[in-house]
């Protein structure tokens, strides 16, 4: 396979990708939102856990 088939082939893929793709019911506030929160959580365990500090 050679840098230009490759090269066509990735943009190929990426013009693809304008159309969307994302379920509806997905909402891209409410994903980043759920995560920030795990991801609090997560460090609000790591802190309790360590208390040597």
């Amino acid at each position: 396979m050679s840098l230009s088939s490759t090269t066509h082939q990735l943009v190929t893929l990426a013009s693809e990708g304008e159309q969307g793709g994302n379920h509806e019911s997905l909402s891209p506030y409410l994903t980043g939102i759920g995560a920030f929160v795990a991801l609090m959580i997560l460090l609000w365990i790591t802190t309790r856990f360590n208390r040597d500090r």
